[in-house]
């Protein structure tokens, strides 16, 4: 299983570096998780985007969808060199608007997925888990079929006690680490220190933070994180384009 981050900030893009987005591939199946600002041009440096074979949406907030509609105009417009002829994307269906859009006559077709069903996607089992956030978000627990190894992804959350069972002994758990440990008031983010904590909590070999914020020192968020994680954690915050085997 390998990993690409293609964008790591939340909110907006920021110094030439787009919004959450990622690519998962294993056995030559091509999943793309999120599609933030940017992530098309990101992805056609690895990838021809022509050769995903699904995408995966945690929730429907744009910095997360931003590039959902022009992905959906490549395939459209593009009339060869299509791995296949419609391009699934997976969202929840609690908010049908929004999951109706996902569907592009010719070239994109829209599936819900539910907490109550493991999501069978190529060489991968995918679990999900409300988050809490303002809008409905789901949490993805990613298990390769064939290795059993797991890639947790909080997506967008506040700290809560399940995260740390759905998230447990993951190779790789990528936490929304949007706050330092000075964050006050409403909190719809992890900060550094509960990214760190949660890490630890779960036994994940490694912490990877992201969705991060584009003020501030994130050496000093990433020390904030170790502080909690413990030593046996590896933390780093994200390149872009960073590829990471699993």
């Amino acid at each position: 299983m390998k990993l690409t981050v293609l964008g790591y900030y939340g909110g907006y893009p920021d110094h030439g570096i787009g919004t959450s987005s990622y690519l998962l591939q294993s056995e030559g199946f091509n999943l793309l998780i999120d599609c933030g600002s940017g992530a098309l041009l990101s992805l056609e440096e690895v990838l021809d985007p022509l050769k995903l074979d699904a995408v995966i949406l945690s929730h429907y907030h744009y910095d997360h969808t931003a590039d959902v509609g022009v992905l959906q105009y490549y395939w459209q417009l593009h009339p060869e060199g299509h791995k296949q002829a419609i391009l699934p994307i997976y969202g929840h269906a609690e908010d049908q608007p929004q999951l109706d859009a996902l569907n592009w006559a010719g070239a994109t077709e829209a599936h819900a997925y539910s907490v109550n069903e493991v999501l069978n996607l190529g060489p991968f089992k995918i679990k999900l888990m409300r988050t809490q956030h303002p809008v409905p978000a789901f949490a993805m627990r990613i298990e390769e079929i064939q290795t059993g190894k797991v890639l947790a992804f909080t997506a967008d959350t506040n700290y809560f006690d399940n995260l740390v069972e759905f998230s447990k002994n993951a190779e790789l758990l990528l936490t929304d680490t949007n706050f330092f440990n000075d964050k006050t008031g409403q909190r719809w983010h992890l900060t550094a220190g509960e990214s760190g904590y949660l890490a630890h909590q779960a036994n994940v070999k490694q912490l990877l933070l992201t969705h991060l914020p584009q003020v501030g020192d994130l050496d000093t968020l990433v020390a904030q994180a170790k502080e909690t994680a413990g030593s046996e954690i590896n933390v780093a915050h994200v390149k872009l384009r960073q590829e990471i085997v699993i």
